[in-house]
């Protein structure tokens, strides 16, 4: 196996259904990916076990992607219950309350928490249908970035799309940008709407892109990823 140097910019996504599909995904990528994302639809499957087996044993970065809401009290609590865990990014809905409750929770670890603003699923039928202010999602997006980050997030999850505006916001200065809906170039879309290359994104602005079916759909998930990290590397 060739050996490979790893790029913490790119956050390989373990969408799969349980801890030994994870593994397994994450003994095809070896050296070549250090950070990974765990998702709410691996949490009944073990997710938590596997990012604690992930960080510990085989010194992996991780990304929690909860997008926890609640009352403030129960996002706190269940927020320091995950700290200590040692884990490396958390999402939690960007309502200034949550994130809020969220900081506390992380209080005195290195736990970074990142606000989800508006999901990338969503579209403005959507967003009547749940009572969301009026206005063009864009601008929406970019007004609770802002208040995410004044109420303390560490970061916000955004479109490739938005990036580039939020990197803009004067609240964004020293912030982490992450970015779903990346898609290698020549990669089929999914089930995003919004999407860009890898390199796109990051000239952007984001810090971080979430890539996952693109890779471990890959013949070889390795080159797959391998090759993303060459892209990034050529900016």
């Amino acid at each position: 196996m060739s050996h490979a140097v790893a790029d913490d910019r790119l956050i390989v996504a373990l969408d799969v259904p349980n801890v030994l599909a994870g593994l397994d995904l994450v003994d095809k990528l070896g050296d070549s990916v250090s950070f990974y994302k765990i998702g709410l639809g691996m949490l009944t499957g073990g997710g938590l076990a596997l990012a604690n087996e992930l960080k510990g044993e085989r010194g992996k970065r991780i990304f929690l992607d909860m997008k926890f809401f609640d009352i403030g009290a129960t996002v706190e609590a269940a927020v320091r219950g995950i700290a200590q865990f040692d884990l490396d990014f958390l999402t939690v809905h960007g309502d200034p309350h949550v994130v809020r409750a969220a900081k506390e929770g992380a209080a005195g670890t290195d736990l970074k928490i990142l606000a989800v603003t508006i999901l990338t699923s969503l579209d403005r039928d959507d967003l009547d249908a749940s009572l969301i202010q009026a206005g063009d999602i864009p601008d929406l997006v970019a007004t609770r970035a802002g208040r995410a980050f004044e109420a303390g997030a560490d970061g916000v999850i955004a479109s490739p799309n938005e990036a580039a505006m939020i990197r803009a916001l004067p609240e964004a200065n020293g912030r982490l940008i992450v970015t779903p809906g990346v898609r290698p170039t020549g990669a089929a879309l999914g089930d995003q709407k919004r999407v860009a290359t890898p390199a796109q994104a990051i000239k952007d602005g984001a810090d971080h892109i979430v890539v996952g079916r693109p890779i471990h759909t890959a013949p070889s998930p390795r080159q797959a990823a391998q090759a993303i990290v060459e892209e990034l590397r050529g900016l």
